[in-house]
């Protein structure tokens, strides 16, 4: 019987499996992918959100722990547990020695990933790179990993793990950590928690899945039926503003349209619904998705003209080009005349000051609504460019309540065997919103403590096995 049993093969589950096996446990690692798929939504991430008192290698300035915080607390709207997200805060300033020896590198932020340098800490390599680098450590260690190993049920007696089914194979462990990922993958049950709105639509069938197509939900699912104590809201994730020509799953970070702040955003019917300028990219960059989601057809449109042109990084693929504003909106299939009636009202209501992408600047509306607050300049300088927009879910919120040891709790009592960590339990410190880099800074800091907590269990229980059997 192995010691401790990781569901999963991400970051938060590669984090358990190394922590766990050098705590001296033994480890079986399952992964649902395939060996060519493996590592999650984690393939897909660049960075990690990193709390730092003064300047570190790849890091600038200071991000001290209560700006992140007070960061947290603003993309969430309060909808945050203060004491594990501390702790998740925390976690982040002391963790990147750990990666490192696990074979992670860092590099200075991208030129195109404005704001960054002082937050967040980039992957050599990216995601994939991080997560080939901690499977080639789990692998050395002797981490035992067996890919295209969907778990569908656990044996739970008592609030405590007994064993995992993979295809009707019973697989025991004396201890186990779920970091299988959430249910975005997962069409119908996006669907269902969406319903149906006021216009007769189903928002979520015009979803795009960002990344994996692995991550059904079976297990948060199944542990719903079991009784575990649950957190979230169905309908709340990581939700961003993609490319509308984006793949179906797995389109990845290269399909996000960074340009919304430097330009306004239209629905189908040509008219503007927020403040783009309402706070820098990397912080608010995650509730667009939320945003078209909610206007008519899931889909809006992105408008820039050539002066926003090098000021952000460019997607991958090319936005609709045209000589005018009127032949844009043709182009776009746009209402022509109710979007040059948009356009022209925010071009007179440009209040231009001291124009800065880089800072909050006082370029902003007057007698506008909405307003935009930051980084108004008139949209007067072809070729004009726009972008068309799908809600993108990278990870839902739904999942598993925990304590500070990572604990999933039944009828409010923590299991004495049995752990969560990553996208399975991130509703405990995202209630809603999100911030550039946080999803990595929770899965790492959790996956770590739910992979030593369940070798101490593992490791306690094997030697009361071992006094049983002795006496």
């Amino acid at each position: 019987m192995t010691d401790v049993l990781v569901i999963g093969g991400g970051n938060a589950a590669l984090c358990a499996a190394l922590m766990a096996r050098e705590a001296g446990a033994s480890v079986l690692l399952l992964e649902a992918a395939p060996r060519a798929w493996r590592g999650g939504n984690s393939s897909h991430t660049r960075n990690l959100r990193c709390m730092h008192d003064a300047p570190q290698d790849v890091l600038v300035d200071a991000y001290p722990e209560e700006e992140f915080w007070q960061d947290l607390l603003r993309v969430t709207g309060g909808l945050t547990d203060e004491k594990l997200a501390r702790l998740v805060i925390r976690a982040s300033a002391t963790c990147r020695p750990w990666m490192v020896r696990h074979g992670v590198r860092f590099q200075p932020s991208l030129s195109g990933a404005l704001h960054t340098a002082r937050t967040n800490a980039f992957f050599m390599g990216g995601g994939k790179a991080l997560v080939n680098a901690y499977y080639r450590s789990a692998e050395r260690l002797g981490v035992q990993i067996r890919y295209e190993a969907p778990v569908d049920r656990l044996d739970i007696l008592g609030g405590e793990f007994r064993a995992a089914y993979v295809n009707g194979e019973r697989i025991e462990a004396r201890a186990c950590v779920l970091a299988a990922g959430g249910f975005e993958s997962n069409r119908a049950w996006l669907r269902e928690a969406w319903g149906q709105n006021a216009r007769g639509e189903w928002p979520a069938d015009n979803f795009l899945i960002r990344g994996t197509k692995f991550n059904q939900g079976v297990l948060i699912k199944h542990m719903q039926e079991q009784g575990a104590d649950m957190i979230g809201d169905p309908t709340q994730s990581h939700c961003v503003a993609i490319d509308a020509r984006a793949p179906l799953y797995d389109g990845g970070i290269c399909t996000r349209i960074d340009c919304v702040s430097l330009g306004v955003v239209v629905n189908n019917r040509g008219e503007r619904f927020y403040d783009e300028g309402e706070d820098f990219w990397p912080k608010r960059y995650a509730i667009w998705g939320r945003l078209v989601a909610q206007q008519p057809g899931q889909i809006g449109y992105a408008i820039i003209d050539s002066k926003a042109i090098g000021r952000f990084m460019p997607p991958v693929f090319p936005g609709v080009q045209a000589d005018s504003l009127p032949e844009l909106a043709r182009k776009l299939g746009l209402p022509e005349q109710t979007f040059m009636a948009t356009l022209t009202a925010y071009n007179a209501a440009c209040r231009v000051g001291t124009f800065d992408h880089t800072a909050l600047d006082d370029c902003r509306t007057e007698g506008l609504s909405p307003a935009k607050t930051h980084w108004a300049l008139p949209l007067d300088t072809g070729p004009y460019y726009g972008y068309a927009l799908r809600p993108g879910i990278t990870f839902t919120y739904l999942g598993l309540k925990v304590n500070a040891q990572s604990a999933v709790h039944f009828g409010g009592v923590p299991s004495a065997n049995l752990y969560v960590a990553g996208e399975m339990m991130a509703g405990n410190v995202l209630g809603q919103g999100y911030t550039a880099g946080v999803g990595m800074s929770i899965g790492t800091a959790f996956g770590r403590i739910a992979g030593t907590e369940a070798a101490r269990a593992a490791l306690q229980l094997k030697k009361t096995e071992r006094e049983r059997a002795a006496a």
